[in-house]
């Protein structure tokens, strides 16, 4: 992480000009409020716990989310790539609904959910789940050959062959697209609460913004982009500990 510190510094550097802009109003300071005004009104909405609390349903609704679109779509991912049959009968349907946008199907999950956390969680699962299931299948797919050769050699059992051979050899593929899905939910789940909520880092972003407290709304954008950070580097070590036996390649 050290070694990334030109990145920081540039966002340092890029904070710094934006504060001195709004200082001297060569912008806006009402829309474009100073650094140190959005820091203050970050540390009065953490300490009242009303940006922590609403950070905190985000967090459970995506972990929900992001959950169970792992636990569905890694099996059938597998199940894609190793059976011809389930691939030639799933693939259609996927592809028709896999480029239809998350953010289209919140009217529909609404009539069948309502707006409560079932619906934010539906489509936070139906975001992050083709990712999933795509990678998986990609990763399948390139096992080599010769290790199912192998397997089938020394009369491995299917299910044996899959969780000694197969998902060893594809995990790489399988946590790519877990990594890629896990910064849609972030996006899809602040566009859920916008759109309809009553919590969440969306609906009170939104909500600052409709009530004009321009500070508090930056204070709730500027945390997204932390947690998403985080998030990521979170993920990543997970990722380079799984994958240890790849050596510095694990590391992104």
């Amino acid at each position: 992480m050290f070694k990334r510190w030109p990145g920081f510094l540039l966002i340092l550097v890029l904070l710094a000009l934006w504060q001195a802009a709004s200082r001297n109003q060569w912008i806006d300071p009402l829309t474009m409020p100073a650094i140190t005004d959005i820091f203050r009104s970050w540390l009065t909405a953490a300490r009242d716990h009303s940006l922590l609390g609403d950070l905190g349903s985000t967090l459970v609704r995506i972990a929900w989310g992001f959950g169970l679109s792992v636990l569905v779509g890694v099996p059938v991912g597998i199940a894609m790539g190793s059976i011809r049959f389930l691939y030639v009968l799933l693939e259609p349907i996927t592809e028709l609904v896999r480029p239809i946008p998350s953010s289209a199907y919140i009217p529909v999950a609404i009539l069948f959910l309502g707006i409560d956390d079932e619906m934010k969680v539906f489509v936070i699962f139906l975001a992050s789940f083709f990712p999933i299931l795509l990678n998986t299948y990609s990763g399948v797919r390139s096992v080599d050959p010769v290790l199912l050769d192998t397997g089938r050699t020394f009369q491995i059992a299917w299910l044996d062959c899959v969780w000694s051979i197969i998902l060893p050899a594809a995990m790489p593929h399988i946590l790519t697209g877990m990594r890629i899905s896990l910064g849609i939910c972030l996006v899809v789940s602040v566009v859920a609460e916008m759109i309809a909520g009553s919590s969440g880092i969306g609906y009170f972003i939104l909500d600052m913004q409709r009530t004009f407290r321009v500070p508090e709304m930056f204070a709730g954008i500027f945390t997204l982009g932390l947690v998403g950070f985080l998030i990521n580097f979170a993920f990543l070590k997970i990722e380079h500990r799984v994958l240890h036996w790849r050596g510095s390649d694990a590391e992104a």
